[in-house]
């Protein structure tokens, strides 16, 4: 593509972005690059300089020994080791994408055994490696620990938080750049966070507005494929660009969920009840609906034959307490009429279930 074709998008991309509905979401929050992403590092080391809150375990003392051996120290097989002031840890860091040697990035410490609290500590230089075995960072320097912990003569004690697990802001430096084919492919591919026909079909056709037809296509549910240029800095320019354009995603399909050990119960918006009626213990529950026509007055042009539906819910118990609806009732106020009778979370899960399987409800009941 040439400098005037860049120029031409970046000035349709702020037309655009002004006249856009605000209920629409940028390309950057809906999607990830595929390519662009973050590699998970791991190692294993010691932290140092305990206040007697450390661990005595054989793998402790197996590392113990292997640091002093390359140093040139050798400890005597049968020597003992206290060890109350050193504990074995894990690291763990995320290796953002792109990121370059000699940049810094935050590690967290977790206690591997007995330690009591890394509170104070100091991480000894440890290699941290990827999947694939190989280094990508170092990590050392001063532990951050949130938590802490006392201990009284007679036994009693008391923990705050986690003292176990700390972290240290900046505390490995990358050493290898990990490799990427981003720059080298002629199409750059959005993968959708949460993967819909109609949100794929709608942002390419969004991308197509702006730069022209033919750039953008879905390829399935979660990817787009997009045209790119070859050169690094376009590519780049032309990123910015695109992720800043805006996409009004479709609605996520009609479910309920509900949490079985909290009571939580969450209503998806496109959810419709069908005429049923439900006995449950002492609640009787009963569900109508009436269809109406509407019509457009005499030798109109304007307006069409509709169907209309006009919904009644009635709730009913031992005691005679009764709730009446208007039409147009909702799935929500179904479960408030249940609510209001004093029924448990349980029985309005209950309710849910046996509707679904009546065919009652029209979505999906997820349970969790």
């Amino acid at each position: 593509m040439t400098s005037n074709i860049f120029k031409k998008i970046f000035f349709l991309a702020t037309v655009l972005f002004v006249s856009f509905p605000v209920l629409s979401e940028r390309i950057k929050d809906l999607t990830s690059i595929q390519g662009v992403r973050e590699n998970q590092l791991i190692g294993y080391g010691l932290v140092v300089g305990l206040d007697g809150t450390g661990e005595k375990t054989k793998y402790t003392e197996q590392t113990f020994r292997t640091m002093l051996g390359r140093f040139g120290i050798s400890v005597p097989a049968g020597g003992q080791l206290k060890l109350k002031n050193t504990a074995a840890v894990a690291i763990h860091a995320t290796l953002p994408a792109f990121a370059k040697t000699g940049q810094l990035i935050d590690v967290t410490v977790s206690s591997l055994g007995e330690a009591k609290s890394l509170r104070g500590g100091s991480l000894l230089m440890t290699p941290l490696k990827g999947a694939n075995g190989q280094v990508y960072a170092i990590a050392q320097g001063n532990l951050v620990v949130g938590g802490f912990g006392a201990q009284g003569g007679d036994g009693s004690s008391i923990t705050v938080n986690v003292p176990t697990v700390g972290r240290i802001p900046n505390g490995a430096s990358v050493e290898q750049t990990v490799a990427t084919n981003f720059m080298n492919n002629e199409f750059i591919i959005f993968n959708l966070n949460e993967p819909d026909f109609t949100t794929a079909v709608r942002m390419a056709k969004r991308i197509n507005q702006l730069v022209g037809t033919q750039t953008a296509r879905p390829i399935d549910a979660t990817s787009i494929q997009v045209s790119a240029p070859r050169d690094a800095a376009q590519r780049i320019n032309y990123l910015s660009v695109l992720e800043n354009v805006e996409v009004k995603p479709a609605e996520g399909a009609a479910k309920i969920v509900v949490n079985s050990r909290t009571g939580t119960i969450v209503i998806g918006k496109n959810i419709h009840l069908k005429e049923a009626a439900i006995a449950h213990g002492n609640l009787i529950i009963k569900i109508k609906e009436n269809q109406q026509v509407s019509q457009p007055a005499p030798f109109s042009e304007q307006g069409s034959t509709e169907i209309i539906n006009d919904s009644e819910i009635d709730v009913l118990q031992e005691n005679n307490r009764m709730f009446h609806f208007q039409p147009g009732a909702t799935l929500q106020q179904l479960v408030e009429a249940v609510n209001a009778v004093g029924a448990a979370p349980g029985d309005v899960m209950a309710i849910l279930e046996a509707l679904k399987v009546a065919g009652a409800i029209s979505g999906e009941l997820v349970v969790i």
